[in-house]
């Protein structure tokens, strides 16, 4: 391995021993450990086959790629491994049951941003852990008592909380296992990076484009001072990069045919995103309330999802609220 001069051993303690016990810490080691399969197939590109090569649509009408597809088995066979009972993927239209009584459910985007497969952009995956109810996972964010995510870069990362702060791991190929290398991130309140897709401004609302508007003006306008903007297409990267180095994220509504309502899943995406930022100090609303207090309408439903600095999403959403009288 390439050694830079202040190399050194690993440090950091296992991930192994930080997640010792059972239940949901089981299930996010579980989670864990199936990460550098996908990431090694992801390395490999098409040396052995096409991973982005389409194979079906799933509910929400989005092209399902083979990669997509396989995580979704991958990951079910290492959570009925570790005896999850129910699972709500993306890749699924209906929850898969894979141990009956089983005490945990899980739900899970097994690729995250799989739209950018095959030329080397952040992609991930993401997932929440709930004790099993009547209701399924038709519940508030509020029930969630896990999430956590992978990162899929030149590192692989792999982020969770238990409710104890939001923590990050990164893995460690020579010892294949995963080291913690921070603990209890806290996101600053203020925001100096924001991401957004600025193709979609003009569909905005009158109020969020006139945030942007003074975001653009920098140090010259009411602001004060100025920003950078970043677009990763991967709400999972957008996560990553701003538990580790500040800034705020926004998918916005828009008055685009099928995006009036939002366009990220609020199980599987939204709320662990919500429950992980939560958890290091960070807002995460769908513009009218927090993400973790709404209530889900459907398995696969959409909302608009704003995250990040408290301050920078505070001020987002008075401008929301000021386009909606």
């Amino acid at each position: 391995m390439l050694k830079l001069p202040n190399d050194g051993p690993a440090t950091g303690r296992p991930l192994s021993d930080v997640l010792a016990g059972d239940g949901p810490a089981a299930i996010t080691l579980a989670i864990a450990r199936a990460q550098p399969a996908l990431a090694a197939r992801l390395a490999a590109g098409r040396l052995h086959g096409d991973p982005e090569a389409v194979v079906g649509t799933n509910d929400s009408g989005d092209k399902q790629k083979a990669l997509d597809v396989a995580a979704h088995h991958h990951m079910l066979d290492a959570l009925a491994a570790a005896g999850v009972g129910r699972v709500l993927s993306e890749e699924a239209e209906e929850v898969v049951t894979l141990n009956p009584g089983g005490a945990w459910d899980v739900a899970m985007d097994p690729i995250d941003g799989s739209g950018s497969i095959g030329i080397g952009a952040p992609l991930g995956m993401l997932y929440s852990i709930l004790p099993a109810a009547a209701e399924g996972f038709l519940r508030k964010g509020r029930a969630v008592v896990g999430a956590g995510y992978a990162s899929f870069g030149h590192s692989l990362d792999f982020g969770w909380s238990l409710g104890d702060g939001t923590h990050v791991a990164g893995y460690d190929a020579e010892a294949d296992q995963f080291r913690l290398s921070h603990e209890r991130v806290q996101l600053k309140p203020t925001a100096s990076t924001i991401a957004y897709n600025a193709s979609n401004e003009r569909h905005w609302s009158p109020g969020l484009q006139a945030w942007v508007q003074e975001l653009r003006q920098g140090k010259d306008g009411p602001r004060g001072r100025d920003f950078n903007m970043r677009w990763l297409a991967a709400a999972v990267g957008e996560l990553h990069r701003i538990l580790l180095k500040g800034g705020a994220f926004l998918y916005p509504a828009d008055r685009r045919p099928g995006y009036e309502n939002g366009r990220l899943r609020l199980i599987y995406e939204c709320c662990p995103i919500a429950f992980l930022v939560e958890q290091a100090g960070g807002i995460a609303s769908d513009g009218r309330q927090p993400i973790l207090d709404r209530q889900p309408q459907g398995l696969h439903e959409m909302v608009p999802l704003f995250f990040g600095a408290r301050e920078e999403v505070e001020t987002i959403l008075s401008h929301l609220a000021i386009s909606k009288g």
